[in-house]
């Protein structure tokens, strides 16, 4: 049998899981409340969460799973990309701990990882991963992308974001309206009592695949100051409609572009991955764009959308069988190479 230990530390989550034969038998998530207070993720915080976090985490996940660390067969754990300070601690703790059970290092990209998510196997779950190739729309913070995926080593990126991130927008738009950080779950708990309709905002004329969501997020920002300025109270007073106007203007942006990929491409199988794919206006779109275009849709359990080491494992998986090892000196990447 092949044991595979995951690590994932790339921002403010430490996660640990353990796999066996590649079926998922413990995924345990730590994550960071510091952050909140910021209105964001603050590097130096992270970095010390993750060294307090990422020994009881691994801890956990191994009797969970009711595996000793001698049995383990390979480690695996995200090198890139990230906040460097957060992915050092990962990857560190993976090598002395590979180091001293004499067994190999796999690395894996942690975007990757995501769009992997849909291969991760569950005991008594169904399983039905997309066949390739197929399309994934990778939405997050810091990323959205539309990639071509061809096999689990050959991912070819056909458009991304050459600016903000649809999660980054999302996120700063409900901190210009004062109501916290992470922004993305409370624009979508708001967006579902609201009227998408209510207000317009800019959409961007990028062209190809690329997106763009700084000019969004500018028109976000000068409409409320101008609406603030005749209703002092107009954000608590039209909150919801905002949200849901907010939500809307990013989903049409997000898949417009895909759908144009669909065409272009004939592939119609398409799976959405990220954080932002726990979005439920989102959600809804796939599953209406299946109706309408006649795509087969993926979408990912929701505890497998944000960060977790158990898409870093499946991965990790795929590349134990092709002997894919790290060499111990690899460095960890914050950027994408």
């Amino acid at each position: 049998m092949i044991y595979i230990l995951a690590i994932e530390s790339s921002c403010d989550d430490t996660s640990a899981a353990v796999l066996r034969d590649g079926v998922l038998l413990s995924n345990v998530t730590a994550s960071q409340a510091v952050h909140e207070q910021y209105g964001g993720v603050v590097p130096e915080l992270a970095s010390r969460a993750h060294e307090q976090n990422i020994v009881p985490v691994v801890d956990q996940a191994l009797k969970r799973a009711g595996v000793e660390k001698e049995q383990l067969s390979a480690i695996a754990f995200t090198r890139g990309p990230g906040l460097m300070g957060s992915l050092l601690v990962g990857v560190n703790f993976a090598k002395g701990l590979a180091l001293s059970l004499g067994i190999p290092l796999i690395d894996v990209n942690h975007l990757q990882g995501h769009v992997l998510a849909h291969f991760i196997r569950e005991e008594g779950e169904p399983y039905s991963p997309p066949p390739f190739p197929f399309l994934c729309l990778l939405v997050s913070g810091g990323n959205s992308q539309i990639i071509r995926v061809n096999a689990y080593n050959d991912m070819q990126i056909l458009g991304q974001t050459i600016d903000d991130a649809a999660g980054e927008a999302i996120d700063k738009c409900s901190k210009v309206m004062g109501l916290g950080y992470p922004g993305g779950p409370i624009i979508d708990r708001l967006a579902r009592q609201g009227n998408p309709d209510a207000y317009q905002f800019a959409k961007p004329n990028i062209p190809g695949y690329d997106y763009s969501f700084s000019g969004l997020k500018t028109s976000f920002l000068y409409s409320l100051r101008d609406w603030l300025k005749d209703d002092p109270d107009f954000i608590e007073h039209h909150k919801e409609d905002l949200a849901a106007s907010l939500e809307k203007t990013i989903v049409d942006i997000l898949m417009k572009k895909l759908r144009m990929a669909v065409k272009e491409t004939g592939i119609t199988h398409v799976a959405v991955a990220g954080g932002v794919s726990a979005n439920n206006g989102l959600r809804n779109a796939f599953h209406d764009y299946a109706r309408r275009y006649g795509w087969t849709v993926y979408i990912p359990k929701f505890s497998y959308t944000t960060d977790n080491a158990a898409m870093i494992g499946i991965a990790g998986h795929f590349k134990y069988q092709d002997h894919e090892y790290c060499d111990i000196n690899s460095p960890a990447f914050a950027r994408m190479q």
